[in-house]
């Protein structure tokens, strides 16, 4: 039997027969499909031909994987590895995979069939929602390491699914909290329908045995919400009662209590009024707000813990004969000697023995230029390995690298972040302590007047003081506020933003990706030869086309081809192009092959670079990191507030300085880490300044969790956007110039909103307390008075003018 071709795209099999070709590479290549041969050909159009060239073995050929993977995967097949996530029933064994590269349905379907046509596997099915892979084989046949290169022969790396305990917790906290907010929402309205019938105003030629039917019905369908959806309320009054802390829980409590036990009076005596429909809507609205808020915690747990995928599973160890050892990560020890090869992520904190490279420390500084590392210099867990292949002695492992640290930083930021709702919190109990004192005491007081009223009256006036419109008052405008934001480009993850964007008066900046754009740009060529600039260009680019430099990536596509490129870490490329031997990098580096005089660097600010070849000098490239077009204007915006601007980076080359001084910028500092960060914070919040950060790294996560307002860039990483308060989706800093208005316009809103709230409970205890509202004219008001305020707040919903920054400073100064 004849062995099939692989498509030269895909690697699956070429089907016999097949008749789809393409010229690639000056070659006749099969394909598998049209799609394929489409794409192929399309690649080929494109001038991207050197994509086939520099692809992956993996890619090419099914049968071949990087011997480096292969070593890796090979780790799996070790039984006290697949004890946490293989379970084995006799010669069968059952593990969920997590696959990455999912983009459609067509590559779930491909996956599943791939492996269902192993003869070894039973069963495969994968969960598109979540990419995770549920596998049954036997593993006896085909060891876990060949099931996984299967995957990797396809195009899809898997890995070993363990769930991360408080992320589960939260998700079926999560999950509990979505179907009771689904059941509270679906009976209300029935329930109130219900309920409505029964109403006098509603009761046309209503039989009594119609009545009676339907006020069990509104029983019937009024208890899951108490029992079900309502026990969050039930469960924290009782924690709260305890620990005599009052909260809201026990005034929804008895509310939802009086109310229900009142329905049921009603609904077995026929005297009185029904209360069910009061209940389902305190429900609906309360669980609504709670699940929102308990999404937010659940992303925020998520993106914490695959901080922690940041390092690699497995490295190689050197014994004392100089031979290496693939190992787990946790076999790792302080002492141990590794090799980290180009391309490869450092598995801990540690000194480099031999070697030298560059290593890409975006992670801790934000800053995405390769940094240059020899022997004896530090390096950290998480970092990449760019160039050349290292000899590290291991320092600090887990919970002691500085990857670690960050997340303590972080930790402990989030706990000192102050909580508005705190301060809510205590108004509340006072007002809370009020109205339960004054309902007791009134209910004395009838007593001894009236009996037969006294319970009624006490209900009244537990439902015409139960906060619900207090507790919409700010929730609502803040969500009205939200989505007009959102429309803008601007997500709010934590509630108090606007509010606290009043308060500002200090602003803290990171700079590359948040001022800056984040990539190098090609500013200037400076010809200092008889070479115009195209030609020097085209030279260059030639060079760093073979590069996986970020630098490389400034040059753009070369017309020229090089050979026999050659990097040395830290100083730049020598190769030939045609018959000149070429250099390009530092100017020292470059000036030894022709033994000329090193030529003055130009003053400009940027990244200089001089190509030249065995003649001398051939030219300077300028590469600069430009700055976002909105900029000037969003810093115009805080200088006109009167807001102090702080410029922070984890760069040390002269561009902070510069950056800050073309913006305006009060004050600059560059080569801080992120402790380093936080420290000058700390200093700004004990000066008594309300600080506003905007970054977009992890090295900003502990400054970004520690403001009192933070913004992270929509180009941020994961852990960055949710531990910042907002995330800048469009990436245009013209949107927080809106926002700043909407703030304004927002708490005009809330106060409007909690003077209402507050009149109305005001007037409605003491009228309920005379006996003069009824209880179900206690939920109507109280249904008005929400209703109101919700109103109130969707005036928010219109979209702000785009005016000038200026323009709206003028007409609302702020003081400094």
């Amino acid at each position: 039997m004849t062995t099939p071709v692989p498509c030269y795209h895909c690697a699956l099999p070429v089907p016999s027969g097949s008749r789809f070709t393409a010229i690639v590479l000056g070659e006749t290549r099969e394909f598998c499909c049209p799609g394929c041969q489409a794409v192929a050909h399309a690649i080929v159009a494109g001038g991207l031909e050197s994509y086939y060239q520099h692809r992956s073995e993996a890619s090419a050929n099914p049968d071949a994987l990087p011997v480096q993977l292969l070593e890796e995967l090979a780790l799996y097949d070790r039984a006290d590895v697949q004890k946490p996530f293989v379970r084995h029933d006799g010669e069968q064994a059952e593990t969920t995979l997590l696959i990455e590269g999912i983009s459609c349905a067509a590559c779930g379907w491909l996956i599943e069939k791939h492996l269902r046509l192993l003869p070894a596997v039973s069963e495969a099915r994968l969960n598109l929602s979540n990419h995770r892979l549920h596998v049954r084989w036997a593993d006896s046949q085909l060891p876990l390491s060949e099931l996984l290169s299967e995957l990797r022969h396809i195009g899809y790396a898997a890995h070993p699914y363990q769930a991360d305990r408080a992320t589960e917790q939260l998700a079926s906290e999560n999950r509990l909290a979505l179907r009771q907010l689904g059941v509270a929402g679906l009976l209300w309205f029935q329930a109130m329908m219900a309920t409505m019938a029964t109403w006098p105003e509603f009761n046309i030629d209503l039989s009594p045995e119609m009545h009676t039917i339907l006020r069990w019905v509104a029983l019937f369908l009024t208890t899951p919400i108490v029992f079900y959806s309502c026990a969050p309320f039930f469960k924290g009054a009782m924690r709260d009662l305890r620990t005599r802390h009052l909260t809201m829980d026990v005034s929804v409590s008895l509310a939802i209590g009086g109310a229900y036990i009142a329905g049921i009076w009603t609904a077995i005596t026929g005297m009185g009024e029904l209360y069910f429909d009061a209940v389902g809507m305190f429900a609906l609205f309360l669980l609504a707000g709670r699940y929102l808020e308990r999404r937010a915690r659940e992303r925020t747990a998520a993106a914490t813990a695959q901080l922690v995928n940041l390092l690699p599973a497995s490295c190689l160890r050197l014994s004392d004969d100089g031979q290496s050892e693939r190992i787990l990560l946790t076999e790792l020890k302080v002492g141990d000697h590794v090799l980290a090869h180009p391309g490869a992520i450092l598995p801990a904190d540690g000194k480099i023995l031999d070697g030298q490279s560059s290593i890409d420390e975006s992670l801790l500084t934000g800053e995405y230029l390769p940094q240059p590392r020899s022997v004896g210099d530090a390096v950290t867990a998480g970092t990449l390995n760019v160039d050349g292949a290292l000899t590290i002695e291991v320092l600090a492992l887990g919970q002691d690298t500085r990857l670690s640290a960050i997340v303590r930083l972080l930790d402990r930021a989030q706990s000192e972040k102050p909580r508005l709702a705190e301060v809510a919190d205590k108004a509340a109990q006072w007002f809370l302590l009020f109205s339960l004192i004054a309902a007791a005491a009134i209910g004395l007081l009838w007593w001894q007047l009236d009996p037969s009223r006294a319970f009624w009256i006490v209900l009244a006036m537990l439902v015409a003081t139960c906060p619900c419109a207090l507790s919409l008052a700010t929730p609502t405008a803040l969500t009205a506020a939200t989505g007009t934001l959102h429309k803008l480009g601007l997500l709010l993850t934590r509630g108090h933003v606007i509010e606290g964007l009043n308060q500002i008066d200090t602003v803290i900046f990171d700079k590359t990706g948040t001022l800056t754009e984040g990539r190098l740009a090609l500013r200037a060529i400076r010809p200092l030869r008889d070479l115009d600039s195209d030609h020097c260009l085209g030279l260059a680019a030639a060079l760093e086309n073979r590069s996986e430099h970020p630098i490389a990536r400034a040059f753009g596509r070369a017309p020229l081809a090089a050979s026999e490129v050659l990097s040395t870490a830290g100083l730049g490329l020598e190769g030939r192009v045609g018959e000149q031997r070429l250099r390009i990098g530092q100017a020292g580096f470059v000036c030894e092959i022709s033994q000329s005089p090193v030529p003055d660097m130009p003053q400009e600010p940027g990244q200089w670079l001089l190509l030249g070849d065995e003649h001398g000098p051939l030219a300077w490239f300028v590469l600069d990191d430009r700055l976002r077009a909105d900029a000037p204007a969003l810093l115009a915006a805080c200088k006109a507030r009167g807001w102090r601007t702080l410029l922070l980076s984890g760069d040390t080359s002269p561009m902070v300085a510069s950056v800050a001084a073309e913006l305006g910028i009060d004050e600059a500092r560059g080569g801080l880490r992120p402790d380093d960060k936080l420290h000058v914070l700390q200093q700004l919040h004990a000066q008594g300044r309300k600080v506003l950060m905007l970054g977009d790294g992890v090295n900003d996560v502990p400054v970004l969790a520690a403001a009192d307002i933070s913004v992270a860039m929509g180009s941020a990483t994961d852990l960055a956007k949710t531990s910042a308060d907002a995330v800048l989706l469009s990436n245009r800093l013209e949107a927080l110039v809106q926002a700043f208005t909407l703030a304004r316009r927002t708490r005009r809103v809330i106060i409007e909103n909690l003077l209402w709230a507050g009149l109305y409970n005001g007037l409605m205890l003491p009228f309920a307390a005379l006996g003069w509202i009824t209880p179900v004219w206690a939920a109507v008001g109280m249904s008005i008075s929400s209703l109101t305020v919700v109103l109130n707040a969707l005036r928010l919903t219109r979209m702000p003018k785009p005016v000038s920054p200026q323009t709206t400073l003028d007409t609302h100064p702020l003081p400094a």
